[in-house]
Order: structure tokens, then C-alpha cells, then sequence
């Protein structure tokens, strides 16, 4: 083992420790690959490293699409199209136990299609849901963490924006990998949905059916919501996801009229006005500034970390482990799961995925490597959803804390355990029937 590797050893020991001291990735990985590249390189190779890694990252052509799909997550949020959605599905499904949780799962997975915003998507459902909820009586466990996993579907089911920035890691067509998640994204919402039914019905008292004095029996009433809450929501999934699908449009170009889209839909509900336009201005800036910033400067340490000889290191360490293939496999997933506790999916994605991806791609596991690829990367995305269920981040209860102040954080906790314990099992069957994954893009080919 030569000093350039010690030293990149070193490198990731200091990152990983300054991270959890608190400070910013962004600029940690930055500060840290400069200092350490230099003493390992030279000051000229590590600042042309940096240059040329800035510059590959800005001509990226699938990068613009995520402050486009990050708009129109916004935008839709502003349209109040996810309040319309709940409300429809509320009354179209009142008569059954468990009627809040199911309609808080299906609005969040048909939502999650329109925005990969998870933070915006349980909040907004904290909102409309938590108080419903509480007034009729459900269990404030299970109700915290149905709002809390099903916001962050958002993160795995397409136009997920940790999708977009995984593609390019990973050197896999954004649209395949999008063809990927969605028979995990489903599946997973479906056990989610599953689940809550089941205890409603064994235990009514934990969701008891809506009661008569607060349903809606018009069945015109019902069919009229239903069609302004879903069908324009619905149009304007099928027409982003439909053509990127298909490959008529790149994941850019369909980011850019689902922007225009959700802008529209907004105008049409009569949401648009200044503060709305704002406000979803802002948060773009905000999400995407994170997110592309981070994307540079783990690009930067990358480079330095793979230059001076680590990674190779722990790519071969991780190929010579006394495990069959799928062994190996597994302890990468459980390499992602535990990194997920503390750390975000962008810091994840961009630094730590990257180290992973050669021993992942001399694996034989009886499928080709594009498909390989393909399904780990469903694999990845399953995993870094427990990112937002798992202390000590665990946004998702941080969001839902700050819009249902009646819900303790302890109870918020331990309703995402109990689904956090779901996302494993899909995992589980993910791993054991990789079709799930693969049906899709194999029916696009």
C-alpha cells in the first residue's frame, strides 16, 4: 500500500468525521479533496482535475432537468392539486376502515409522479391529512407513518430527481433507470397500503371507517372531484413520463414542458398569483442550487480520491471477500443501508455509489450488464428511501413534526420504524426476483 493511498484512506476518514461534525458536504468535499489532492499530487494535476470535472458536470446534458422537474413539483404543490387529490379519494373511499391511510398512500404515489420533492410532499400531507386524522380518531403511529413513508415515494418512483442525478453516475439511460423503479415504486406503495388495511381491519379502532354525518353521498359530487382532482394531475403525468418513456424526449426536454404544464395547471385553478410563483421560484433556487453544488464538488473528490489509488483499494478489498457473488451484493446494500442513517441521498449518489459500481459490474448474478445495472440501481433507490425513515436524519419526521405539532417526535419515530421494516421486505423480494425491476425495460426494448 503506497502514502498516495494511505492518504486517500485518510481522506474519506476526514470527510466521513467533518461531515458528522456538521458541516456543509458541499464545501467539506471541496476543502477536503483540495488539500488532501495537493499534498498527493501536486497543486497543478489536482486544480486541473477539479477544472476538468467542473467542466464535464456543466456540459452534462441531463443535469438542467433537475431544476425543471424540481419547478414543477413546486408549481403542482402551488396549484393545491394534491389537496383536490386527497379530498376526492377521502370521499370516494369513506365506508372503508382505514379509508384516511389508504387515500394518504394513493395521493402520495399518484403525487409522487408529478414531484420528486419529499420534503414538499409530506408536509403538504401533514397538513391535510394529520388533522383529519386525529379528529377521527386513527392511531397516531400508524397515521404519522403513512404520511411519512408515503411522502417519500417521491424519492423512488419517477420523475424522481435522485433518478436523474443516478443516471449519469451510474452511465444508465435516465429513462431506462426510470422503467426501473416503477414496478418497485409500486410495489412498495402497494405493501404500504396493504399493511394499514390489514390493521384497520383486524383492529378497527386504529382507522375506523369515515363517519355517515361526514361522508359525501353524491355520487356526482364524488365523480366531479375525482375528475378535476385527478384527470389534469393525471395528463400532465402521462404527458412527462409518457415521453421520456418512449423516447420521444430526453429527460430535459420533458422536464421543461412539465414545468409549463404544472405552470399552466396552476393558471387554470386560479393558483397562479405572485406569492405562489415565488415561492416555487425559491424553492427550486434552494433544492437545486443543493443538489447541482453537491454534484460538482463530490465530481471533484471523486476524481482526486480515484487519482490518488483508494478506491481501487476498496473496490478490490470488496471483490476479495470470502462471499459468493450475491453475498457481496448484500453487503454493498447493507454498506448503503447503514451510510443512509446519517448521511442524504445526493451525498450517497455522488460520492460513496461511485466506489461500489466496479465491483458491482465484475459481479455474475445471471444477468447481462446493462441489466445489471439497471437493477441495482432499483436496488439503490429502495435502499436510500430508509435514508428519510431512519434516524438521525429522518427529515421526513422533521417535515411532519413542524406541520402536526400534536404528534410527538418519539411517536413520528416509531410509526416510520414499523414501515421502514416494509421497505426491507421489498428490498428482500427486489433482491430474489430482480423481474420486478427488469419487466419494464425489457418490454421498452
Amino acid at each position: 500500500m503506497t502514502w498516495q493511498v494511505v492518504l486517500g484512506l485518510l481522506m474519506m476518514a476526514s470527510m466521513i468525521g467533518v461531515i458528522f461534525i456538521g458541516f456543509p458536504i458541499s464545501f467539506t468535499l471541496l476543502f477536503i479533496a483540495l488539500v488532501f489532492g495537493s499534498l498527493g499530487l501536486g497543486h497543478d494535476l489536482t486544480f486541473n482535475l477539479a477544472y476538468l470535472q467542473i467542466w464535464g458536470t456543466m456540459k452534462d446534458d441531463i443535469l438542467p432537468a433537475v431544476p425543471l422537474f424540481i419547478f414543477m413539483g413546486f408549481m403542482t404543490e402551488q396549484a393545491g392539486l394534491m389537496e383536490r387529490l386527497f379530498l376526492a379519494l377521502r370521499n370516494m373511499l369513506a365506508p372503508v376502515r382505514g379509508a384516511l391511510y389508504l387515500a394518504v398512500i394513493l395521493t402520495a404515489t399518484i403525487f409522487a409522479m408529478a414531484t420528486g420533492i419529499v420534503g414538499a410532499a409530506v408536509t403538504v400531507l401533514g397538513i391535510m391529512a394529520g388533522p383529519i386524522m386525529i379528529k377521527a380518531g386513527y392511531d397516531a403511529r400508524l397515521s404519522a407513518g403513512a404520511i411519512a413513508a408515503g411522502g417519500t415515494l417521491g424519492i423512488l418512483i419517477p420523475p424522481s430527481v435522485m433518478l436523474v442525478v443516478m443516471g449519469p453516475t451510474m452511465g444508465v439511460p435516465v429513462n431506462f433507470l426510470y422503467a426501473a423503479a416503477f414496478g418497485p415504486g409500486f410495489l412498495l406503495a402497494a405493501l404500504y397500503a396493504i399493511y394499514c388495511l390489514a390493521r384497520s381491519y383486524f383492529n378497527p379502532s386504529l382507522g375506523p371507517a369515515v363517519p355517515m354525518e361526514e361522508r359525501v353521498t353524491d355520487i356526482k359530487i364524488i365523480l366531479r372531484e375525482l375528475v378535476i382532482g385527478v384527470l389534469p394531475l393525471t395528463g400532465l403525468i402521462a404527458f412527462t413520463l409518457g415521453t421520456i418513456l418512449m423516447g420521444l424526449a430526453t429527460a430535459t426536454e420533458a422536464a421543461s414542458c412539465g414545468a409549463a404544464g404544472a405552470t399552466l395547471l396552476a393558471l387554470l385553478y386560479g393558483k397562479l398569483t405572485p406569492k405562489a410563483l415565488k415561492n416555487a421560484a425559491i424553492g427550486t433556487m434552494v433544492t437545486s442550487s443543493m443538489v447541482l453544488f453537491l454534484a460538482v464538488a463530490s465530481n471533484v473528490f471523486g476524481a482526486v480520491f480515484t487519482k490518488l489509488g483508494a478506491s481501487d483499494l476498496i473496490a478490490n478489498t470488496l471483490l476479495n471477500v470470502p462471499l459468493p457473488d450475491t453475498g457481496k451484493l448484500l453487503l454493498i446494500m447493507l454498506f448503503l443501508f447503514i451510510l443512509g442513517w446519517p448521511f442524504e441521498w445526493p451525498a450517497i449518489i455522488l460520492v460513496f455509489l461511485p466506489i461500489c459500481l466496479p465491483v458491482v459490474q465484475k459481479l455474475d448474478l445471471g444477468l447481462s450488464k446493462p441489466e445489471l445495472m439497471l437493477w441495482f440501481g432499483a436496488l439503490v433507490a429502495v435502499n436510500l428511501q430508509t435514508a428519510f425513515l431512519s434516524p438521525p436524519v429522518a427529515m421526513s419526521a422533521y417535515y411532519l413534526k413542524n406541520v402536526v405539532p400534536q404528534w410527538s417526535l418519539g411517536t413520528i419515530y416509531r410509526g416510520m420504524f414499523e414501515f421502514m421494516f416494509i421497505q426491507i421486505i421489498c428490498l428482500a423480494l427486489l433482491i430474489m426476483w430482480p423481474e420486478i425491476a427488469l419487466w419494464f425495460p425489457r418490454a421498452m426494448r
